[in-house]
């Protein structure tokens, strides 16, 4: 059975006088698919989750060493996108503090009761529209017997087949403007900018955002279409680069879209491939873990426009559908 956590933690870390820490995590994300048979398919069968519970139009899955009970909650829809992000907050008093912090900020929504091993949830918005959540109170999964590990210090036994994504990486958004969604992080989250890319005319056109030191958790890049509210990719962590090679030949074989890479990214250095599932949702598995922010006093580090023509790390140019593909699709995108 699964165990309650209430109240773990000491409270929430004033980092340099900021609100840095006061979210520890992504806890989970709700993915919305116009063709759910197969997406499940694709999570179940090539990631390799775990399905934990099914509510109405949607599912509950868990990549196999994530501690809290579900990590996606995949839901039938008429189109694809994200419905939410949801973070966890570091201690009931930091989920307070940003809580307040987002009322203040005109970007509240109110209070739900979670449910589905989550306590109290508070949703809100970011400027360009995209749903989002924070709780603290969560039950800690515990392996049924068919998935007991044996190692008891990961969350479930390893399951040796498909992709294996370990775990849920970070969220790239696209926004309408860059810049005002990553003051929302900053002052509001307190995510601190560890990269980003400014183009010759000032503008910035994408940040990564960290919380604590993980190198990134959320990423805004510019929606070149204009619109609001969609979704650049998902990404899942696998164990390391071996992993993703394998992943593009399992991709291959299963007939799912490769649409960039197994490669190297300039920025943040890490070693990617991105795929649409089966719904339309570009996902990328990620080797990120290698690169951590240890540095408390980290100066955000800037790429211009000529940095960025040079392509990613070892030169490939990135592909036009990078940035014009996002869902839900909107007309003249692809």
């Amino acid at each position: 059975m699964d165990r309650p956590t209430h109240g773990i933690g000491s409270g929430t870390t004033d980092f340099l006088g900021s609100a840095f820490r006061d979210v520890a995590h992504i806890g989970h994300i709700e993915l919305l698919t116009p063709r759910f048979d197969q997406s499940l398919w694709f999570f179940s069968e090539i990631l390799a989750m775990r399905e934990v519970d099914r509510d109405g139009d949607s599912v509950y899955l868990r990549t196999w060493d994530d501690y809290e009970r579900f990590t996606l909650k995949l839901t039938a829809h008429e189109t694809s996108g994200i419905a939410t992000v949801a973070l966890r907050a570091s201690s009931e008093e930091a989920l307070q503090h940003r809580v307040a912090a987002i009322e203040t900020a005109g970007r509240g929504i109110g209070w739900t009761d979670g449910g589905h091993g989550i306590g109290p949830t508070y949703r809100f918005t970011d400027p360009d529209g995209h749903p989002m959540e924070i709780y603290y109170e969560t039950t800690w999964h515990v392996a049924p017997d068919e998935a007991l590990p044996a190692l008891k210090n990961q969350a479930e036994r390893f399951p040796g087949r498909g992709v294996n994504a370990r775990r849920l990486d970070h969220v790239n958004y696209l926004g309408a403007d860059v810049e005002k969604n990553g003051r929302f992080v900053a002052d509001v989250l307190g995510g601190r900018a560890t990269e980003l890319i400014r183009l010759d005319n000032g503008r910035i056109a994408a940040q990564w955002f960290h919380f604590t030191n993980k190198s990134y958790d959320l990423v805004y890049s510019e929606d070149w279409t204009g619109s609001t509210g969609r979704l650049h990719h998902v990404a899942f962590a696998t164990d390391t680069r071996e992993d993703i090679l394998k992943a593009a030949d399992i991709f291959l074989e299963n007939g799912i879209f490769i649409e960039s890479g197994p490669h190297k990214h300039a920025i943040q250095q890490t070693f990617f491939l991105y795929i649409y599932e089966p719904g339309g949702n570009r996902l990328e598995f990620c080797n990120a873990g290698a690169r951590l922010i240890l540095a408390p006093d980290w100066t955000t580090i800037e790429w211009t426009e000529a940095e960025r023509r040079k392509g990613q790390a070892w030169g490939m140019k990135t592909i036009e559908t990078f940035h014009t593909h996002g869902t839900p699709p909107v007309e003249g995108s692809e």
